[in-house]
This record gives C-alpha cells, sequence and structure tokens, in this order.
C-alpha cells in the first residue's frame, strides 16, 4: 500500500510526537508498504494562526501522488488530521487541549486572548465534523478517548505503542538518586517535585533530565530550589543522549513522574522496561494506566507533602523499590505492546 503519515511539528522542537511520527513510518516500511510523512509547520500564536492552518489542512490535496493514488492516510496531530481523504485513519496524540480540558487551567491561553471563545468553538465545530469522517479513530492511550467522547461524543480505541530503543532499556544496580526525565514545562510539574523534596524526611535526591520550553521557567526552578533549600539535593543534568538517558534509568532507585493529565507518557514505560518503580499522581492522566499503586509504583494526591511521603517510603525500602520495578518490567511485557500490532490494526481499516 502506498501510505501517508500526516502531522504538525513546531520548527527547531522535537519531542515525543516527532519521535512517534518516525517511528510509526519506519514501522509502516518494515510492514513492507511504501510511505511518506508529510508535516506541516505549526504556530499557534498569536492564536489567529492556528484557523489558518486549520484551512490549510482542509485544502490539501493528498490523494493521488505523482498520478498514483494514495491508498491510506494516517493522521496523527492536530490539524493534520483535518486533512481530507476516503481512506483516513486517526491514530490521535491528543487535540489541541487548549480549546478542551485545558481550556481554564492554569496552563491555558486561548482563553485569554479577545477572540479566545470564537477561535475554541471553530476548533470544536471542526473537529465534531472531520474526526468521524475517518475509517477508525485510534489514539495513543485511553486517558485521550476518554477526553474526545467527553468533549465531542465521539468513541476511540487505545493503540498502545513502544518507547523509543524500547529494545535497549535495562535495569542495573540502583544508586541513591531518583530520575525526573521530562522536558522542563509546567504542566510536568519539576515544581512539584522541588517542593516535595522539602518535606521529604529522607535525604531524596532527583536529577532532572530535558530541555526547557522556555528559560524562565528553568530559572524559576533553579530560583525554587534555592529558596526551599535543596539546591545540594538536585541534579540539573540538561538535555542528555539516549545512551545516558538509559544509564541514569538503569541506576536510579526510581523514577519520579507526576504530569498533569498526561496523554501517554512515554517516562512511564521507560521506567517500567528499565525495572524501576514510578512515582506518580492522582491526576496524573496515562501514566495512570500502567502504574498500579503498591504493585508497579506509587501513587500520591498532588501535593508537595503526600509526594514527598512516597519519594520517603521508596528511599527508605530499597527492597521494595526492587520489587516494584520488577514487577513494572512484568506488567509491560504482558501487555506485548509493538510497533507490528500498531500498523496491523492502522492498515487493517484502509
Amino acid at each position: 500500500m502506498r501510505i501517508l503519515i500526516v502531522t504538525t511539528q513546531v520548527p527547531f522542537t522535537r519531542g515525543g510526537a516527532e519521535i512517534l511520527a518516525d517511528n510509526l513510518l519506519r514501522a509502516v516500511r518494515a510492514e513492507g508498504h511504501e510511505a511518506e510523512l508529510v508535516a506541516i509547520p505549526f504556530k499557534s500564536h498569536p492564536p489567529e494562526r492556528v484557523l489558518d492552518q486549520m484551512l490549510a489542512w482542509r485544502l490539501l490535496d493528498v490523494t493521488v501522488a505523482n498520478e498514483t493514488p494514495v491508498d491510506l492516510v494516517i493522521g496523527l496531530k492536530f490539524p493534520a488530521y483535518l486533512v481530507h481523504h476516503a481512506h483516513k485513519v486517526i491514530w490521535l496524540l491528543h487535540q489541541h487541549r487548549t480549546a478542551y480540558d485545558l481550556w481554564d487551567s492554569p496552563f491555558g491561553d486561548l482563553i485569554q486572548t479577545p477572540n479566545g471563545v470564537q477561535i475554541r468553538d471553530a476548533i470544536r465545530r471542526a473537529d465534531q465534523q472531520c474526526i468521524p469522517q475517518s475509517r477508525a479513530v485510534f489514539t495513543i492511550a485511553k486517558n485521550v478517548p476518554r477526553r474526545l467522547k467527553k468533549y465531542c461524543g465521539i468513541d476511540a480505541t487505545a493503540l498502545y505503542h513502544p518507547p523509543l530503543n524500547a529494545e535497549h532499556l535495562h535495569g542495573a544496580n540502583a544508586e541513591d538518586y531518583l530520575f525526573f526525565p521530562s522536558r522542563l514545562t509546567a504542566i510536568k510539574r519539576q515544581a512539584l517535585v522541588v517542593e516535595a523534596l522539602a518535606y521529604t524526611r529522607r535525604p531524596v535526591q532527583v536529577r532532572f533530565a530535558g530541555s526547557p520550553d522556555h528559560g524562565p521557567y528553568e530559572e524559576e526552578l533553579h530560583e525554587l530550589a534555592q529558596k526551599r533549600k535543596v539546591q545540594r539535593r538536585v541534579q540539573w543534568l540538561g538535555p542528555v543522549s539516549e545512551e545516558e538517558k538509559r544509564r541514569q534509568y538503569a541506576h536510579a532507585l526510581g523514577v519520579v513522574y507526576p504530569p498533569v493529565d498526561e496523554d501517554y507518557g512515554y517516562v512511564t514505560l521507560e521506567a517500567m522496561l528499565s525495572s524501576k518503580p514510578v512515582l506518580t499522581c492522582t491526576d496524573s492522566g496515562g501514566t495512570l494506566e500502567f502504574v498500579q499503586h503498591g504493585k508497579t509504583g506509587l501513587v500520591a494526591e498532588p501535593t508537595p507533602q503526600a509526594l514527598a511521603a512516597i519519594m520517603d517510603q521508596l528511599w527508605q525500602d530499597r527492597e521494595q523499590a526492587r520489587l516494584l520495578g520488577q514487577a513494572g518490567r512484568a506488567h509491560y511485557e504482558e501487555l506485548e505492546i509493538s510497533w507490528s500490532k500498531v500498523v496491523q490494526r492502522l492498515v487493517a481499516c484502509a
């Protein structure tokens, strides 16, 4: 089959969505199909530009390439999945969340603009009209279809996929630190972890790895660590290579990952593949599809005091940490997650 994978990308930014698109392309080709990735730069500021990009995707003709029909289109990110094709399947990463669950949250931006309501409503109308036109709608995790059903009344099926270099992740002897790999951004809640360190009774140490979405947040985290007098128990590793990230996972006592309502969360799966327990929060969304409290990790309310308590618990009981990590690895294996299965499900809907 001739397959196009359509998505959007913010220039000079590379994260989980871009890695997913690249890995899907490789997996589709590995299954014997001819495939290409089509991406258009995404610009969300000023918010009016979002409407222009929605229109661009609706006007784009991807039915034929070099006078040869395209057999299947796989839509990933907003607004790419709005593109028209008679044989389109959506594998939804997430919708434009500031028009939905993040609308009136501290992370909302549309609500702050004079015409935000009109833009939000236009996004919602487009989703409600165009998403059901697909042959099938899949999502990357169960948390995403819950939102899709709540706001748009559309059903979808979760389809899990492996993280990058899953086959190379492994466990090793634990050292005295918790690991938190993620881009530095407010919605991932590194600040909550720094605050929690101030309430720990044990000398818990945390290593953060990742680049900031914007400079001020990183500076705010450093200032917060100094204010809470925990700067000596925090390491800021910055961006690290995949090899170094795997090494940090392997030797960590556990992985702390408390984002706000995560879609999927590669960190959770990478930790499980490294046989490390995950510390997360009750409102962290996709992480809770894999982390079972007291079985594969520990779950706390999203307060510094509650998070500090489970950090102390893991720091004190190294045997529990080891057993939780082993259980997490076993649970991942039981799920039988593979790229081959992802491609087979998507292509079967053509």
